[in-house]
């Protein structure tokens, strides 16, 4: 578990490096306490409740991607990749699109059909969003990333329009496929997946 504002320096921290040529690409999977965050364009009253199901204080975050208001939290993997597109083609466009395929194969290997819905980012299944992307790039060096429900509390899902999309169905691998896969399979799919759709 790594704390939003943590996970945050270290990718800032990996994008210098990256743009100045002292680090490789890379890519960090993560899982988030309880957050939700919203994009540097996004409306902030997309966020509906003033507090937690629990009763508890709502931490939310401006950041520097793009996309609206989403949520981070335990049951959910969270991936920044650090790609430096100076060398791919300087295509944010289909950047995101092979991050999509990226979740989509894994999707796949755990049996879950999903798909890409035309103009909307992410991916989706026909319960609803699976997967949600927004990034960031900073000297041609993306940041920020994705976010696939493994097995999160989908109730937190209910106290926002996710992605500004209100009404917008969320779900999960769980509900997909009958039971959530352990995290770390996940994270281990998900990798290779990553690797063979980024070369």
């Amino acid at each position: 578990m790594l704390a939003f504002g943590e996970a945050f320096a270290l990718q800032e921290e990996a994008v210098r490096r990256v743009a100045a040529g002292r680090q490789e690409e890379t890519l960090h999977l993560v899982v988030h306490p309880h957050v939700f965050t919203v994009g540097s364009g996004g409306d902030a009253r997309n966020l509906l409740a003033s507090s937690d199901p629990d009763g508890g204080p709502i931490d939310l975050v401006r950041i520097n991607r793009g996309g609206d208001v989403t949520y981070h939290g335990p049951g959910q993997l969270v991936g920044y990749p650090h790609l430096d597109l100076r060398g791919r083609g300087r295509d944010v466009g289909l950047f995101l699109r092979t991050l999509e395929q990226s979740l989509l194969d894994t999707a796949a290997h755990f049996g879950v059909r999903a798909f890409r819905r035309e103009g909307l980012t992410g991916v989706w299944t026909r319960r609803g969003k699976l997967g949600s992307i927004g990034v960031g790039v900073r000297r041609w060096v993306t940041m920020h990333g994705f976010a696939l429900n493994l097995d999160p509390d989908m109730r937190y899902f209910q106290m926002i329009n996710p992605c500004g999309m209100a009404g917008c169905p969320m779900t999960s691998l769980a509900a997909e496929a009958g039971a959530a896969p352990a995290m770390e399979e996940v994270k281990e799919v998900y990798w290779n997946s990553f690797r063979r759709v980024f070369g």
